[in-house]
């Protein structure tokens, strides 16, 4: 896989981004790729390169860009309460706002690519991504033509102004949701709250719960499962195969 090193002019500065494709590929339908909550690492890298080899240009952003940081261990993350604390601390600076600003400039930079064969985009979005992935589908619906995310949390928030269920109203693309078995993150009464939304929208919209923990479908995460991390990756490449085929 060929790895391209992109410099993203944002409102807030410059995004340093990888764009994934096969070598000597020809142009390929574009995919935005957001990594989880721990952010961009190796984990995610072989994952995008996974992903462009079944036939996709795959943009993968640094989320975190404004804020320099040391990387995360997420292996031991999860029981390490300073780092866990550190990373709270990092996953707060990056507003809902200042996520959906990035996003159009992730776009319009994914778009502008040579590598990318027209302008109907995809987004992919595990953990904190996932409800990014899904603010860009509503933000940018002329776009995004299919959407997917993979134990996404906090998608569906009662009283919550920011809350990504709140802008499904606007998606006019496909969209996947996968859900994780008994997952704080995305309980029940958020996934009835999803579903509401999708339904009262008319959004071509399907949620399906792997039984897996939250963080199944990353490598490097304590609670990754093989069985549930290969049917996420057979899922998405045929869900993005079907909605964004030229």
């Amino acid at each position: 896989m060929a790895r391209t090193v992109i410099d993203i002019a944002t409102n807030d500065g410059t995004c340093r981004a990888t764009l994934h494709t096969r070598d000597g590929d020809e142009a390929r339908p574009g995919v935005l790729y957001y990594p989880d909550a721990g952010g961009v690492r190796e984990t995610f890298a072989a994952m995008a390169d996974r992903l462009a080899g079944q036939g996709f240009a795959v943009l993968l952003p640094d989320i975190y860009y404004r804020t320099p940081y040391e990387p995360f261990d997420t292996s031991t993350l999860f029981g390490d309460p300073e780092e866990f604390a550190r990373l709270g601390a990092l996953a707060r600076t990056l507003t809902p706002d200042r996520a959906d600003d990035d996003a159009g400039a992730y776009l319009a930079a994914l778009a502008g690519r040579p590598e990318v064969s027209h302008p109907a985009l995809g987004t992919v979005g595990y953990c904190l991504g996932g409800g990014m992935a899904l603010r860009a589908a509503g933000n940018h619906p002329q776009t995004v033509a299919a959407t997917a995310t993979f134990h996404g949390g906090n998608l569906a928030v009662a009283d919550e102004p920011a809350s990504p269920h709140l802008v499904v109203e606007h998606i006019r693309g496909a969209v996947y949701v996968a859900v994780a078995t008994d997952d704080a993150a995305f309980d029940d009464e958020q996934e009835r709250r999803l579903r509401e939304a999708f339904d009262a929208a008319g959004v071509r919209a399907e949620i399906e719960t792997y039984p897996a923990a939250h963080g199944f479908a990353v490598s490097d995460n304590p609670t990754h499962d093989a069985a549930a991390d290969q049917r996420h990756q057979e899922t998405l490449t045929a869900f993005l195969t079907t909605h964004l085929a030229p």
